[in-house]
């Protein structure tokens, strides 16, 4: 007698997707669940380094893994664009057909969140992922090269809009390349003008402020010129129009990247769940309130912390832990016995890098700056790899250089 398995359909193979699909086919035998696992890209990449990648202090084939590796027979990886999800149906529309669940698990990722600013779409990069960076490492790199005949100061002015942890960590990798690209193209360095533009009254909101400042210090000698509590108004193809109180300031500039917000997936707002900016507030066991057969980690998950009332920040620290927990309940579920697993987040720390010798950051409790932060910022990045491929995978694609 055939015996149907309980379909179980994950979406997207960033760190959440992809670390449930690694636990979940460890859990089950092959005859307990048929495992799928759906993402647009061939590859997973280490979205923790694309400001690495986009300074072109990273090649980014470095971060990139191809998703096959880690899996084994017992998950069916598609590669394949996910365009709608149809709860009622229990169905994943994609773009070259559809699939059923009896489980789903939406791990879709992020967007870049523009904040309704006028021209910031059209005339600005975004650290989205691999391809746009790869976009902004280029184009760089093209108007570095065209100074020489052009001589157009504009042409060598960055802006980074946002001075949150990914702009901070861009600038931190930009103050290592740029005098890589002034010598590459025989261009004084003092030329170069790097601007950081961001709304809020500091750098880094949440880090404490002895970090801030040493942050500002850091990059500040590399260069770095802060507008701080000024905002864009508009970007143009000649640049950005900021504002600081009443006084409006253009500032010509080659390159602009927008780096000062995110959001979660689109396609769960259109999926009709109840979704702020793309975030879902799920409930203790990571599903969606009003339908417990779908399952919301990642980006798209909103987990309140019960220390401010807000919800915690997405960050690759919480999706794998959200993976683990959402494997052990789909495998429950799965099996039709064990008890539901309450996601808590153990927040063992931050580190913000600022270049690749740099960096700063809480580690268990403990304030850490320089070297140390630096080689601690390696330790986690390779510390993920690890989760999702295990020692191979850090042999592999790890970071060991220190200096």
């Amino acid at each position: 007698m055939t015996v149907n398995k309980p379909k179980v359909v994950i979406l997207g193979a960033g760190y959440a997707g992809l670390k449930t699909a690694v636990d979940l086919q460890k859990k089950l035998g092959i005859n307990e669940a048929a495992i799928t696992l759906v993402n647009k890209n061939s590859y997973h990449y280490e979205s923790t380094w694309l400001h690495e990648a986009a300074a072109g202090t990273l090649h980014h084939d470095k971060m990139c893994v191809d998703i096959k590796s880690l899996l084994n027979s017992k998950v069916t990886f598609v590669q394949d664009t996910v365009t709608d999800i149809k709860k009622d149906e229990q169905k994943v529309i994609l773009e070259n057909g559809e699939l059923e669940y009896d489980y789903l698990v939406v791990s879709l990722g992020f967007e870049s969140e523009t904040f309704g600013i006028k021209g910031l779409k059209e005339h600005a990069f975004s650290i989205a992922n691999i391809n746009a960076c790869r976009e902004i490492r280029e184009h760089m790199e093209y108007m570095f090269s065209k100074y020489r005949t052009e001589q157009r100061d504009e042409l060598l002015t960055i802006v980074v809009g946002g001075a949150g942890f990914t702009g901070i960590e861009f600038l931190g990798e930009l103050g290592n390349r740029i005098p890589q690209l002034c010598e590459e193209y025989a261009v004084p360095r003092e030329k170069v003008r790097l601007i950081c533009v961001e709304a809020a009254p500091m750098v880094l909101p949440g880090f404490d402020s002895d970090l801030v400042e040493y942050a500002v210090a850091h990059l500040e000698k590399k260069g770095v010129e802060f507008k701080i509590g000024t905002a864009i108004k508009e970007c143009t193809p000649e640049g950005i129009v900021v504002a600081k109180g009443e006084e409006v300031e253009e500032i010509k500039a080659a390159t602009v990247v927008w780096a000062a917000g995110v959001r979660g997936s689109s396609l769960v707002e259109k999926a009709g769940f109840n979704a702020v900016r793309g975030r879902v507030m799920v409930t203790g066991d990571l599903r969606l309130p009003e339908d417990d057969k779908v399952f919301i980690i990642g980006d798209c998950a909103a987990i309140m912390n019960p220390e401010n009332d807000r919800p915690y920040p997405p960050t690759a620290q919480i999706a794998l832990q959200e993976a683990e927990v959402c494997a052990k309940n789909v495998a429950v579920l799965v099996r039709g016995k064990g008890e539901m697993t309450e996601f808590k987040f153990d927040n063992k720390g931050t580190v913000c890098s600022l270049g690749h010798d740099d960096a700063m950051g809480v580690v268990f409790g403990k304030k850490i700056y320089g070297w140390k932060a630096s080689f601690m910022k390696k330790v986690i990045d390779n510390r993920s790899l690890f989760l999702l491929g295990g020692a191979g995978l850090v042999m592999k694609k790890g970071k060991f250089k220190v200096f």
